[in-house]
């Protein structure tokens, strides 16, 4: 162990880590979608295999509302990953309307 003026560690301690909040409650309603995705899923096959057996009409109706809120469960996860890889920095926001072209290639116009 060195004790001259300059005998100090050479890196700075690493700085702590801090939750992305955001990704985290998007990481939860993305939990949340996909669990009430599959018992949409489940109550529909169930109210399908009731309304084939001739249990009647409103079988048929709670098959199709529970099949429609899969589609919509679904689709709303569906967006939220895309949110939450926006937010994570792996995709970017798509460019403005009025902003200019960029060029093919992303390289810049020769002057």
């Amino acid at each position: 162990m060195s004790t001259g003026k300059r005998a100090g560690s050479r890196r700075a301690a690493p700085a702590p880590r801090k939750v992305n909040k955001a990704a985290l409650l998007i990481g939860a309603a993305i939990t949340v979608c996909i669990v009430a995705w599959g018992y949409l899923v489940y109550a529909a096959i169930d109210f399908g295999t009731a309304a084939r057996g001739g249990s009647g009409s409103s079988a048929w109706l709670f098959m199709g509302l529970a099949c429609l809120g899969a589609i919509a469960c679904l689709f709303v996860g569906l967006l939220l990953v895309a949110r939450m890889m926006r937010v994570l920095g792996i995709t970017t926001e798509p460019p403005a309307a009025d902003a200019p072209p960029r060029p093919v290639g992303g390289k810049r116009a020769a002057r």
